[in-house]
C-alpha cells in the first residue's frame, strides 16, 4: 500500500486530473450516453458547479433541461471566482462545453431569476426545478460608510481579471492593500502582486490560526511577496483630493467578549484597496417563496426546499461548505431525489406533495 510505504496518502486530487487530462486530449467514445428521452422537462436555475451537476445528471437520465445563469458564461465560481493562474487552458469553459455535449442541456446565459422570469414561472413550466444560485452578496465593513474611488471587491477583482482577453490593459494599484483572511483575498492579493502592484498588503482583524486560507495558500502568498498583518481591522479610508491615499487601521486583540480595538493605529499607503470579508446569500429573487434558514435556503438531506417541486443545492444553502467539491456532492443528491421524484406517477407523486408539505408545516 502507499501509505504503508511512505506515510502519505494517495493524491486523489492529482490522480483524477491526470485522468480528465489525457480524456479531453484524446476523447475518444464518449463517456455518458443518455437514455430515451421520458417527455420530462427539468429547470436549473446557476450554471454553477452544483446547477452543471444536476443538468448532466438528469440529461443522461433522459430529462430535458433547461439551465439559466445570469452571467454571460456558465461555470459559476470556476469561471468566475477563482485566480487566473489557478485555472489554465480555459479548463472550466471547456469543461462546460464537454458537459453540455452529451445532450438535453439547453444553455440560457444573462437570464436571470427574479427580473427574466420568476419562480412561479418555472413551476408552472417545468415538472421540477433546482436552484443552484450561489452567493452573490457581500458583507460590508461595519466601521466605514463611505468608500472612494479605489475601494473594490475582491471577487469582482478576480472576475474581471479572469474574462480580461488584454492583461496589459487591467489595472492594477502600486500599493494594495487586501482585507480578509480566506482564500479570495489570498488569491486577489497574489493575482495583485503577479501583475505587478509594487507593495500588496493582506490584513486580517485576527490571528493566523483562525483565518479561512489554508496554510498552503498562506505560505504561497508570502512566496509571491504578499506581505501579511494580522491582528487589524480597518478603522477608516484616507484621502486626498478625493483620491485613495491609503488605509488607517485599529490594533485588535482577543478580550472576553470577542475582538476588542487597542488604543493603537497604523496607516498602511493604498492606491487600491481589495474587500474580501466574505459573500452572502441574496434571497431577493426567491423572494419569500422557499424557507430561509441562517440566511440561506432551508433544505433537506436530498435537497428539497419546502416548495414542492423545486429542489436547492451548492452555496446558497443552509449547511452548505462554499467548497466546489461540496457544491457537487450537493448536486448529485439532489439530482438523484429530483430523478426519482420525476419517475413517480402523477397520482403517487400528488401524495408525495402533501407529505412533504405536512413534513415542513
Amino acid at each position: 500500500m502507499r501509505h504503508a510505504q511512505d506515510g502519505r496518502p494517495l493524491n486523489i486530487a492529482l490522480l483524477q486530473r491526470h485522468a480528465t487530462d489525457r480524456y479531453f486530449a484524446a476523447p475518444g467514445k464518449p463517456l455518458f450516453n443518455r437514455a430515451p428521452a421520458t417527455g420530462k422537462r427539468v429547470a436549473v436555475v446557476g450554471a454553477g458547479p452544483a446547477g452543471l451537476t444536476v443538468a448532466h445528471h438528469l440529461a443522461i437520465a433522459g430529462h430535458e433541461i433547461d439551465l439559466f445563469d445570469a452571467r454571460r458564461k456558465a461555470g459559476g465560481l470556476n469561471e468566475y471566482g477563482l485566480a487566473r493562474y489557478k485555472i489554465t487552458d480555459d479548463f472550466a469553459a471547456r469543461e462546460v462545453d464537454w458537459m453540455l455535449s452529451t445532450g438535453g442541456i439547453t444553455l440560457h446565459c444573462e437570464n436571470a431569476l427574479g427580473s427574466d422570469f420568476t419562480l412561479s414561472d418555472l413551476r408552472e413550466d417545468y415538472d421540477a426545478v433546482f436552484l443552484g444560485l450561489g452567493l452573490s452578496g457581500v458583507n460590508q465593513l461595519d466601521s466605514i460608510d463611505i468608500e472612494p474611488e479605489g475601494v473594490c471587491e475582491a471577487v469582482n477583482f478576480i472576475a474581471g481579471l479572469r474574462q480580461c482577453d488584454d492583461l496589459s490593459q487591467f489595472a492594477v494599484g502600486r500599493d494594495v492593500v487586501v482585507i480578509g483572511g480566506g482564500m479570495t483575498a489570498v488569491d486577489a492579493a497574489v493575482q495583485a502582486k503577479k501583475l505587478g502592484a509594487r507593495e500588496v498588503t493582506l490584513v486580517y482583524r485576527r490571528g493566523e490560526a483562525e483565518m479561512k486560507a489554508s496554510e498552503k495558500e498562506r505560505q504561497w502568498a508570502r512566496e509571491c511577496g504578499v506581505s501579511v498583518r494580522f491582528w487589524a481591522a480597518p478603522l477608516r479610508f484616507e484621502t486626498r483630493n478625493h483620491q485613495l491615499t491609503g488605509v488607517t487601521f485599529s490594533v485588535m486583540q482577543p478580550g472576553p467578549t470577542g475582538l476588542e480595538s487597542c488604543d493603537e493605529q497604523f496607516t498602511l499607503p493604498a492606491d487600491m484597496v481589495l474587500k474580501a470579508i466574505g459573500q452572502t446569500f441574496d434571497p431577493t429573487p426567491v423572494a419569500h417563496a422557499v424557507s430561509l434558514r441562517q440566511g440561506r435556503i432551508a433544505i433537506d438531506d436530498n435537497g428539497r426546499t419546502a416548495l414542492p417541486g423545486v429542489w436547492a443545492g451548492g452555496d446558497c444553502c443552509a449547511g452548505g461548505l462554499d467548497l466546489t467539491v461540496d457544491a457537487v456532492r450537493m448536486g448529485k443528491l439532489a439530482a438523484r431525489s429530483m430523478a426519482l421524484a420525476l419517475a413517480i406517477p402523477a397520482a403517487d407523486a400528488a401524495n408525495a406533495t402533501a407529505f412533504q408539505e405536512r413534513i415542513h408545516g
